[in-house]
Parts: structure tokens; sequence; C-alpha cells
């Protein structure tokens, strides 16, 4: 994925350089869940995770992870959750597929081999990514707080949820 753009201050033609130190030790990924319910307030459910770039540590959410959220969604619902996953290698994992089958709160729904434009969660991305354009990070704590300050801000937005799913073409 390209890095989004913003506008600068600089003069045209002349890039603003700005130095960084080298590579950091750290990535930082996170799940999202949009939830809707009709008659009620869209919320974000969402959970960051920093993962050491150590010889043959994780990358990125392993299905546990993922089954971590449902569990933590479904608690804060307090109701049955019908989930709608796009076609990431971890979600079809084995070990996934037989904790949905175990769980009756669980109902799942795979979306089309390549249906980015399906998924409201790709849009909560896109307010992120447009939110920490032109960035340059001193740390990766700097990355991280700035990362949850964006999330939590669309959290406390139900309007901007409801626009992702509006986007998508799809009704709750």
């Amino acid at each position: 994925m390209t890095p989004p753009r913003g506008r600068t201050w600089g003069r045209r033609g002349r890039t603003p350089v700005i130095r960084v130190r080298g590579r950091s030790r750290r990535r930082t990924s996170v799940a999202a869940l949009c939830c809707y319910k009709p008659g009620e307030p869209s919320r974000l459910i969402y959970r960051p995770r920093a993962h050491l770039l150590l010889k043959g540590a994780r990358k990125s959410f392993s299905w546990r992870d993922y089954r971590d959220l449902l569990v933590r969604a479904h608690i804060q619902l307090g109701a049955p959750i019908v989930v709608v996953w796009d076609n990431l290698n971890t979600h079809l994992a084995a070990g996934l597929k037989r904790y949905e089958a175990d769980h009756d709160w669980l109902t799942t729904i795979r979306l089309p081999p390549y249906a980015p434009d399906l998924n409201p969660v790709e849009a909560v991305w896109s307010l992120v990514r447009r939110a920490m354009a032109n960035t340059a990070f001193d740390t990766p704590d700097d990355l991280d707080r700035t990362l949850r300050r964006e999330l939590r801000r669309i959290q406390l937005r139900p309007h901007l949820i409801d626009g992702c799913l509006t986007a998508t073409g799809l009704a709750p």
C-alpha cells in the first residue's frame, strides 16, 4: 500500500526532507470490528498490538488474537454476533473455524475473494491514514499513541462509523 498524501507548506517543486533515525525493531498491527445494530449507535471495537521484530517472532495477528477480539466484542455487546470476514488467511485458519463452530453466539459470513469495497473497516483505515498523513514519528510509542487517539476519535463519533457502512452500499 502506498502511504497517504497530504498537503505541505513547502515551496512548489522543493520536497521537504525530514531525517529520521534508522529502522525500528517494532511493528504495530491493529484489528477492528465495526458493530451495527438497528436502532442503536454504531460502535468500533479495536485492538492494537505491538510486535517485536525478532528472528522467528510473529509479525501480525494470529487466529488466537482474532478469537480474543471476538470474545471481547461479545462481552461488550452482550449479544450474539454476526461477523462478516474478508478472506485474510488468518480469518480462514483451522483453529478459528473450530472456535466458530463450537460457539452458537458467533455466526460468520465470508466476503467474496477480493471485495475491499464491501468491508466498512477499510474506510476506517482510510480515516486513520488521512489523519496521520505527512507525519514523521520520533518513536514507535508516538505512532502507537497517535494511532490510539485517532481510533478513539472515530469510536466516539458513531456517524463516522455509519458513514463507513454507507460507503459500502450495504445495509445493517
